[in-house]
């Protein structure tokens, strides 16, 4: 069997892998606790919310798909931003809040997580469950991508699955409710304000499209592979959300959804009322257990890729020399998602998530367009210019609908990933 060379990650991954990967990280635990959330704001049009966020994520996707058929490489965002402005400090922002963005996912995931394990055994302790769960997450990830792409073909089957649940149960009541029903508290700030409030929650779920260009350097054929694998990942997963949405609120009143804690149970529960119970449970924990896995993942690819940039100090970029992974990032992603979730302080991070996104995508179109303007277009794929300018201007549309306390969030991780990079630079001099 022949190995990449000395310091090079194996390329194991074809476009089925890639779209396993893509859906599975999109799905995730998302849409299993936001669909009440979003209707809570809009309603019974949920479903114009989720269609939003899906133009929104679409447009920036497709600007991602040309980036990835150009620059091929790890890591992502910073390669994308460095090759378009040559601003390491940019670069390296871009990277941190990206690798943030998808740690505190993770350590919310675990909580999840465990909440759903305790309600089977309530006698395990939660931090134990945390630990385990990590372990096992950094013992697949350290394997190799072909053992973390086998278990994620199989969550994602399981996921897909519980959808498809759902949009059963809500078959033989489509049509019977008002789809563009919105709750009271909408008519005082306006429907479209509620359909975009709701669209900003909605865009959480979407998130997981971009780690699919930091697996570049580990599949057969990138630049004509990774943009055809974002595009199908995406409208697979935005023709379930949309039909999901329109299920739940077809059968659970957009009120009662709101306030369930598990609102796509509910749905099921009173559409399928044949299904066990423990059966979707079990469907949730393979869920969520994705979502954390694509992410512990991506996250070791990207600091892999930004070590490789001289982002970060370069030892998280070294390549254990017989599972071919990087083992150094592995755990530094490990002990940084760790000691999130045990500390608990999780819920202003979280909400967090969908404006650091925002911002990294409105770099990434302006990315595009820059790198536009420098060269001519790739022999693989390409976009018009008009998509990076309509990504860039959607993203910010949307983020002007996200909390000003999302906001400060943003504000003090941009001000840590300048001190990360500053720091980084003392060590390589030294």
């Amino acid at each position: 069997m022949s190995h990449p060379p000395e310091g090079k990650l194996e390329r194991t991954l074809g476009l089925f892998s890639l779209i396993a990967y893509g859906v599975g990280d999109i799905l995730g635990a998302g849409i299993y606790g936001l669909v009440g959330k979003i209707a809570g704001v809009a309603g019974n049009a949920c479903w114009l919310s989720f269609l939003i966020s899906l133009m929104v994520a679409s447009l920036t996707g497709l600007s991602y798909a040309e980036l990835a058929s150009r620059f091929p490489r790890a890591g992502g965002e910073t390669t994308y931003s460095f090759e378009a402005f040559r601003l390491p400090l940019l670069s390296h922002a871009l990277g941190f809040l990206v690798l943030m963005s998808g740690v505190v996912s993770m350590a919310a995931v675990s909580h999840a997580f465990g909440g759903y394990v305790r309600a089977l055994f309530p006698a395990v302790p939660l931090k134990v469950i945390v630990l385990v769960f990590f372990f096992v997450l950094a013992a697949i990830s350290f394997r190799g991508m072909r053992e973390s792409s086998l278990t994620n073909v199989i969550c994602t089957i399981v996921e897909l699955t519980g959808l498809a649940i759902v949009i059963v149960a809500g078959l033989a009541h489509f049509g019977k409710v008002n789809y563009l029903e919105f709750p009271p508290q909408a008519e005082l700030t306006g429907r479209w304000a509620a359909v975009f409030q709701g669209g900003v929650l909605a865009f959480y779920a979407f998130i997981g499209f971009e780690d699919m260009v930091k697996a570049s350097e580990e599949a057969h054929n990138p630049s004509r592979v990774i943009p055809r694998a974002i595009l199908i990942s995406l409208a697979i997963v935005g023709f379930f959300y949309v039909m999901t949405a329109l299920a739940a609120v077809s059968v659970v009143p957009a009120s009662e959804l709101a306030a369930a804690e598990a609102p796509l149970m509910l749905v099921v529960e009173r559409g399928l009322p044949q299904i066990p119970r423990g059966l979707f449970t079990l469907i949730a924990l393979f869920a969520v257990t994705n979502t954390a896995l694509v992410n512990f993942v991506m996250g070791a690819r990207l600091l892999y890729g930004m070590a490789e940039e001289g982002l970060v100090p370069r030892i998280l970029g070294k390549i254990h020399p017989v599972r071919r992974t990087p083992h150094v990032a592995i755990a530094a992603v490990f002990f940084l998602a760790v000691g999130l979730a045990l500390t608990g302080t999780l819920s202003r991070l979280a909400q967090s998530t969908a404006a650091l996104l925002l911002i990294v995508f409105f770099v990434v179109n302006l990315s595009l367009l820059s790198v536009k303007r420098k060269a001519a277009a790739p022999p693989g794929f390409s976009v018009p210019l008009a998509v990076p300018l309509l990504g860039a201007a959607t993203t910010v549309l949307l983020a002007c609908y996200v909390s000003r306390r999302a906001l400060v969030t943003v504000a003090i991780l941009a001000v840590a990933a300048v001190a990360t990079f500053f720091t980084a630079r003392l060590l390589e001099k030294n």
